[in-house]
């Protein structure tokens, strides 16, 4: 197990609030400061990214593709009702962690899975913690989470606890198993980013969930610094449904998950399509040569078979093949009709593809690159500045259950000075975009959209909104931004706008520099 003394910050910002954490528990109440040290721990920890949403959405499938293993139970049973966080360990292992803080050690199964049935009182459980040999864990924690709308309401209650949605506990209810009380475990137990999966259109519980979520994490309500969505399932749209797709499946998905973009807005950075039993298949080992013959012997047969076949799941199992049944029914469970129907069309126009070629072409069309780019542009290449702002969120929260004004003063002061350094413009421009993504400061929408803009990126590029340009040319507009939003400060701006406008004037002013330092 990789402890967290033996890891290191994910940057400079990170550490900046590690140090403020150290000065301020020698002037701060015993539970509070035990609290601090728990945010110092969790700096020193990978970034934690909660996979989220309803039941029956995929979470489990998309947890498994994302680590390149199926090691997540995707069935309705015990594990499935209880939050579990997926980390890099030296040895596989699952963790039993119970509410009176004691754990107990259970292998994986044969099958290399969380085990179905755990074997003790799912009542008393707190969550699980399975420690992977995984690469991709190094620097990301993955919490597969009960899902949303269930009516097992204790697993409602976990999920709802990692997101920040559950109203916080009294402030005298008695510490379990730890010494923190529940106001201050509440304060540091969330993730720090989330993964938000959805299946056709969001629901207004979808809504709170991420508001609450940001609300929890960024220290101001609501902003697309740290939540992406994923519109799963996307194979199940009817094209023909969506106007302008063009009969196309992916078309249709794009023009769907650009629609619920909007709707999401601002509470996520970004609403990626993906099919996530087609990518857990073809990422994690799920998809044989065996599976790769059927699919040929499949790719020989008569087009008005193959077209009768991919009809329904119950014509494609039952109907009358050379295929057998049985085999058939393996490749609807992992690959459904659409991806059945991409490997015959792949196999028709090049018969002699061979089974990683085939994998590699039903991984492409699953749409995970995508939502794996997007993770490393807006997560792992900012998981400085979201540690920072999600520990800083803790950390105000920490000092508020005090109870203690004198504490409360000490720690907004020390949390300003450290936000009044150069270094902290990062900190300073995520408090700028959910100010504004949020409606708290309100400014016109070319505005607001130039804003999430800078904000929403790690890409500068992106955040120019100048994909593909010459390095002179986005130099040069990042210096006439730079200058526009200085005036702006000055010119007609309100109070409140003037403190955002100073802060995205230093952001394409920084753009600016970086970009000339390079040429």
């Amino acid at each position: 197990m990789t402890t967290g003394s033996e890891q290191h910050l994910a940057g400079p910002l990170s550490a900046a609030v590690a140090n403020l954490c150290h000065r301020l528990r020698p002037q701060v109440s015993p539970a509070t400061a035990h609290g601090f040290a728990e945010v110092t721990r969790r700096l020193a920890a990978p970034l934690q990214v909660a996979v989220a949403g309803r039941i029956k959405s995929g979470k489990s499938t998309l947890v498994n593709a994302l680590i390149g293993r199926r090691v997540a139970p995707t069935d309705v049973g015990e594990c499935t009702r209880l939050v579990t966080r997926f980390q890099y360990g030296t040895v596989d292992r699952v963790e039993v962690v119970f509410r009176s803080g004691r754990k107990q050690v259970l292998p994986f199964d044969a099958n290399g899975m969380i085990p179905a049935s755990l074997g003790v009182d799912i009542a008393e459980v707190s969550h699980l913690e399975a420690f992977l040999t995984n690469a991709v864990l190094r620097d990301l924690t993955v919490i597969d989470t009960p899902g949303l709308g269930s009516l097992d309401t204790a697993s409602v209650a976990r999920t709802e606890q990692v997101l920040g949605v559950s109203p916080p506990p009294a402030a005298d209810a008695a510490p379990v198993g730890d010494e923190l009380d529940p106001v201050s475990r509440s304060a540091v137990a969330g993730a720090e980013a989330v993964l938000y999966v959805l299946t056709q259109g969001a629901r207004a519980d979808d809504q709170q969930a991420l508001a609450a979520f940001t609300a929890a994490t960024a220290r101001r309500d609501a902003g697309p610094v740290n939540a992406i969505a994923v519109l799963n399932k996307v194979d199940t749209i009817p094209p023909e449904s969506v106007p302008g797709s063009d009969g196309d499946v992916w078309r249709a998905a794009l023009l769907m998950a650009d629609k619920q973009a909007q709707n999401l807005r601002p509470r996520v950075a970004a609403v990626l399509p993906v099919i996530g039993l087609l990518a857990e298949t073809a990422e994690t080992g799920g998809f044989t040569s065996a599976d790769a013959d059927a699919l040929r012997q499949l790719a020989e047969l008569d087009e008005a078979t193959v077209d009768t076949l991919l009809m329904s799941a119950d014509i494609f199992t039952s109907w009358d093949c050379p295929v057998p049944a049985g085999t058939r029914m393996r490749l609807l469970e992992r690959l459904d009709l659409y991806g059945i129907g991409r490997a015959v069309s792949a196999l028709r126009a090049e018969p002699a593809l061979s089974a990683g070629a085939l994998r590699r072409i039903l991984l492409d069309r699953s749409g995970l690159a995508g939502v794996r780019g997007r993770l490393d542009a807006l997560f792992r290449a900012r998981a400085d500045g979201i540690k920072a702002a999600a520990a800083l969120a803790s950390v105000t929260a920490l000092a508020h259950a005090s109870g203690d004004p004198a504490e409360r003063q000490r720690v907004h002061d020390a949390i300003e000075v450290l936000l009044a350094r150069p270094e902290a413009h990062q900190l300073r421009l995520l408090e700028a975009l959910t100010l504004v993504a949020s409606g708290a400061v309100a400014m016109p929408e070319d505005l607001v959209n130039e804003v999430l803009a800078v904000g929403g990126s790690a890409d500068i590029a992106e955040q120019l909104q100048m994909p593909g340009r010459p390095q002179a040319e986005l130099a040069g507009y990042a210096l006439e931004r730079a200058n526009w939003w200085r005036s702006f400060a000055s010119f007609g701006a309100t109070p409140a706008q003037s403190r955002v406008a100073h802060v995205v004037h230093r952001a394409y002013f920084l753009m600016w520099q970086q970009l000339r330092t390079a040429r």
